[in-house]
């Protein structure tokens, strides 16, 4: 990597970009990657390329592949096993997986009474459930931190479906539905059973969540949230500190709460008359109103996670109303989208169908569902910090630390 400044206002930084090296796999030290102007400055990073990733890649029409598997082809594995494949590069045994589900299950055998102490001093209703959330994990890392950062991610991974169900019951003023924990279940059954859930409810339910879970696991190393966790770690924060904060980035309405917004978008619209949605996306654009689910900051196609999740929609909830707009807004807004010059990425996100999925199997109250967003992400963002620990031969990754040009500041005195 080639770096230079040009005169001496520093107004442009130079780094050359030799397209071709998208992977990674091939780069030596003085390969040039890209070419920095001053419109590349205060636009959130962007395209600007900072690190490897060893667990995930997007590709602009093919979506997230995790270590080259495309998603679609991981979608109805277990989560253990697509867990196993973010840590290890390569998708278990038969064997190994049985191991890895016991382990897991062991290291959720109890839970830090401390930590629960925390979640149950909270009041019913407060904050948002993200607060809760980034406070739970940080109650886990207080009461309980190892220090190793291997231990400590599985050791989260393991007792992120109590901790979400005790999120759930303790929030909504109900903590004496919640069922004891039996954690060789697995991971997303777990936590159904603990809400109480029974039955083919509770199957339809498992299906979505381990849906879900699955497609949401990882995105690449460079969006906000697994960006912030891996920043914090690097300055050697516990992974618990480190996860608190991915959490935190998480839960802005720019980021995982999208899909909270899009459900409310839908709920909006109220009609799956196609006449009656365009007026109403028109009329939202006029406004200068977002059209939630659609558009992607890499995607330049329909998300196949978006296209998995309305397929699977179709099994699950094809007469839900909810369900019926999704599917008329994925054929009625592309075109209209398509008519503003600046919009290159006209087609559907994840985030149109996973709220009306997640309404459709019981989750009726929109502002949980980035917590399901970010369980699924914890495994995700641990497998890239153990990557990053590891990194330069097992020195790790040093501390993040960017350049920011100053601007507007000459130089003063005071008299």
């Amino acid at each position: 990597m080639q770096l230079r400044f040009q005169d001496s206002t520093v107004r442009r930084v130079i780094i050359d970009y030799s397209l071709g090296l998208m992977l990674g796999d091939n780069m030596g030290d003085d390969d040039e990657l890209f070419t920095i102007t001053e419109a590349n400055l205060d636009s959130g990073l962007r395209g600007v390329p900072v690190g490897t990733c060893r667990t995930s890649f997007v590709d602009p029409i093919e979506g997230v592949h995790y270590v080259g598997y495309p998603v679609g082809d991981l979608a109805n594995l277990e989560e253990e096993d697509v867990i196993y494949l973010l840590l290890n590069k390569r998708l278990p045994t038969e064997e190994e997986s049985a191991t890895f589900r016991a382990e897991l299950a062991h290291r959720a055998e109890e839970m830090p009474t401390g930590a629960l102490r925390v979640l149950e001093s909270l009041t019913p209703g407060s904050g948002h459930p993200m607060d809760w959330l980034a406070i739970g994990i940080m109650a886990l890392g207080a009461a309980d931190s190892t220090g190793d950062t291997r231990s400590d991610s599985m050791n989260l991974i393991a007792r992120m479906p109590e901790l979400m169900a005790r999120l759930f019951l303790l929030r909504g003023g109900k903590p004496e539905d919640l069922r004891p924990r039996k954690p060789e279940l697995g991971l997303v059954e777990n936590f159904v059973h603990m809400l109480g859930v029974e039955g083919e409810e509770a199957e339809r339910m498992e299906r979505v969540l381990r849906f879900f879970f699955i497609l949401h696991m990882d995105h690449g190393g460079g969006n906000l949230s697994t960006f912030s966790g891996k920043a914090v770690a690097s300055g050697r924060a516990s992974v618990y500190a480190s996860i608190a904060s991915a959490m935190n980035a998480l839960s802005g309405p720019l980021h995982g709460r999208a899909n909270q917004a899009c459900l409310e978008f839908v709920q909006r619209i109220g009609t799956s008359d196609p006449v009656e949605i365009e007026d109403f996306v028109r009329s939202e654009l006029a406004a200068k109103r977002p059209i939630y689910g659609f558009g992607h900051g890499v995607l330049r196609a329909e998300d196949p996670r978006a296209s998995l999740l309305i397929e699977l929609g179709s099994e699950i909830c094809p007469e839900d109303e909810n369900y019926k707009i999704v599917t008329a807004l994925r054929e009625v807004v592309p075109p209209i989208l398509k008519e503003i010059p600046k919009i290159s990425n006209p087609y559907p996100n994840v985030d149109i169908a996973s709220g009306s999925l997640l309404h459709s199997v019981g989750f009726r109250k929109p502002d949980y569902y980035t917590t399901f967003f970010g369980w699924a992400r914890v495994a995700g963002i641990c497998a890239q910090i153990l990557d990053e620990r590891s990194a330069r031969d097992g020195r790790g990754t040093p501390i993040y630390r960017p350049k920011y040009i100053p601007r507007e500041q000459p130089h003063q005195r005071l008299k």
